[in-house]
């Protein structure tokens, strides 16, 4: 079976409904019989459903059998402004189904998908409601688009999931290798491969390939076809995206085309199709010979290159990219030559958050006819982020800056902005003895013992905790509004006496607005030095608000951090004060005992 993908029908700027229409009409005649859309296909939220009335549109003047179309749409994407914008939320799946049903001019759709999960929903919430418009009469079967494994078997708990939809091509193998595929297989679920020809800009690249070409040669048809054909013979549904008549009609010749047995080994071989169609059993060792390869799993800064130490020392060959540079692919590439000459124990210490990249490493290893076992580190967000600023630290001899790290990056990975530990939490797929491994072991993090001279220290909040400003509203932005909180002049002269160093960090996203400078923040933390009469070290972050871009704003420890490690100042025998949840965070990130403001309180301490 094949599909059409309609959506640039509706999403291209020099779209033609006329020809559209015209499109469609090629591919239904061609033997297409599912026709994929969704409420989002369209220019801007102005126009939400364009594509379905299009194809309404299209199946009203077809002169073929309608009943014998399936149409499959989508919702969970709103379009504000031509954005991308996920919301699946409960309520507005209700809506877009009444809208997609108006706009379709049918009573119940076919199969309607969940276009993407929404990270600000639980996809169980989604899930149910797909659930309830089943249960309605509204759709008749239910399907996902853009999942993984885990998250399949979780909606399948809620209701039947007769379809899931991925990108899957000869250039993109990610669902065979994540496993999708091969679940949806095992499990009697319809998989639908959009981008079949890996998208527009790569159609090119097919016809280039030699396999492709060779096959292609041998049937007559083009090598774009074959690609199609390989898919349908792989019982998945590929859905390309046709936007001209001629380019629909090969959908048929695509269709004709039935494989040979040597056209599946040439064409398996070269684009991955061996991992489903050769079943798991088969791929996988008989028995466990003489070799171990050991994969350590954990986002960056987890504590990954502590593990490959131990079984270094161990005699273990280590891979990693760190020290390599290059590719997971490339170092799989590395380990397969090894396992080619007889050295048969390695450890590979990378992220592997995604199960394609854990089967790479998998599957090398199965040719080998030796096992592979995973140690998944499951340090959390928090010590991760510590790790990391302590490392660059280290590294650098002090906080590295953005552009810094950009900079530092290219040479050394071990300089990542903060993106890179979000990234990581949101791909991270939890790894599973069904992907092949010998065994899975997840290690809790060990902190580190503070290599210190055991300096006590005092942190502390500038704003509101240090200094107010004389206005009584908002940061003291001028050296001429700096007034010390009461009672803190005391209270740090007597805890410097004591022998603590002692610290306060703000926050001045004013400086990347435009709205003051770095000059006139020295002249402010001048002036609360000489109001105090006390050493201290001052800091702040100059980033504004958004996405975090930096190490240095709050609730990263980086300011903190760069004065404990220049200072030799124990943590654990630190005192932190602020006045807000962050924090309080904050000082239990460290270990750091915590004291709210008023001053006052620790006076009494």
């Amino acid at each position: 079976m094949i599909g059409l993908g309609c959506m640039r029908l509706s999403t291209a700027a020099d779209r033609d409904d006329a020809k559209s229409v015209a499109v469609i009409h090629a591919a239904l005649d061609a033997g297409v019989r599912l026709l994929d859309t969704s409420d989002a296909y369209c220019w801007n939220e102005s126009e939400a459903g364009h594509n379905e009335r299009l194809i309404a549109r299209a199946l009203a003047s077809w002169s073929g059998e309608r009943a014998t179309v399936e149409i499959a749409t989508k919702a969970g994407i709103k379009r504000p402004k031509g954005a991308w914008v996920s919301d699946a939320k409960a309520k507005s799946l209700r809506a877009a189904c009444e809208a997609s049903l108006g706009a379709l001019g049918v009573d119940a759709i076919d199969l309607y998908q969940l276009h993407a999960v929404d990270p600000k929903t639980p996809l169980e919430t989604s899930v149910r409601a797909l659930a309830a418009l089943r249960a309605d009469g509204k759709v008749k079967r239910v399907g996902l688009c853009n999942v993984a494994v885990g998250q399949i078997k979780a909606a399948r708990e809620i209701v039947e999931i007769d379809s899931v939809q991925v990108s899957l091509s000869v250039l993109d193998d990610d669902s065979l290798r994540n496993g999708v595929a091969e679940y949806c297989r095992d499990q009697g679920i319809r998989l639908i491969a959009y981008r079949p020809l890996g998208g527009v800009d790569k159609v090119a690249r097919l016809s280039r390939d030699a396999v492709l070409k060779e096959v292609a040669e041998r049937h007559g048809v083009t090598a774009p076809e074959v690609a199609l054909a390989w898919l349908m013979d792989l019982a998945t549904v590929p859905i390309p995206g046709p936007t001209r008549v001629e380019t629909a009609m090969s959908i048929g010749r695509a269709l004709a085309v039935r494989l040979t047995d040597d056209d599946r080994r040439e064409l398996d071989a070269a684009f991955s199709g061996r991992l489903l169609r050769v079943p798991r059993s088969n791929r996988r060792p008989k028995a466990r010979i003489d070799g171990d390869v050991v994969l350590v799993m954990g986002m960056p800064a987890a504590g990954k290159s502590g593990i490959a130490k131990e079984f270094m020392e161990s005699g273990y060959e280590r891979l990693n990219r760190d020290q390599l540079g290059g590719t997971l692919s490339g170092l799989v590439e590395v380990l397969d030559q090894g396992l080619s000459e007889g050295r048969k124990r390695w450890v590979l210490d990378n992220t592997y958050p995604a199960r394609k990249s854990r089967n790479e490493v998998i599957e090398c290893v199965w040719n080998h006819a030796a096992s592979v076992r995973c140690i998944h580190l499951t340090t959390s967000l928090a010590d991760s982020q510590i790790n990391a600023i302590t490392r660059m630290i280290e590294l650098h001899g002090r906080l590295p800056m953005p552009e810094e790290i950009r900079e530092l990056s290219k040479e050394d990975p071990r300089f990542f902005g903060p993106d890179a530990q979000f990234r990581y939490e949101r791909t991270m797929e939890q790894p599973d003895a069904d992907e092949g491994f010998e065994s899975v072991e997840c290690r809790e993090f060990v902190r580190r013992p503070n290599q210190t001279s055991g300096n006590r220290a005092v942190f502390m909040e500038y704003d509101d905790v240090l200094v107010k400003n004389k206005d009584g509203e908002g940061p003291a932005l001028r050296h001429e509004d700096v007034q010390l909180v009461d009672g803190v002049r005391e209270t740090l002269l007597r805890l410097s006496t004591d022998g603590r160093r002692l610290f306060a960090s703000a926050w001045r996203p004013q400086i990347a607005r435009g709205e003051v400078t770095d000059d006139s923040v020295a002249e402010c933390f001048s002036r609360t030095r000489e109001l105090l009469g006390v050493e201290i070290t001052l800091a702040y972050c100059p980033h504004d608000a958004g996405p975090q871009i930096c190490w240095c704003r709050k609730p990263l420890a980086g300011l903190l951090l760069d004065f404990a490690i220049r200072t030799r100042v124990s943590l654990e025998r630190a005192m932190y004060f602020g006045r807000s949840a962050m924090d309080s965070a904050m000082a239990q990130r460290i270990n750091a005992e915590y004291y709210d403001v008023p001053i006052k309180l620790v006076r009494q301490s």
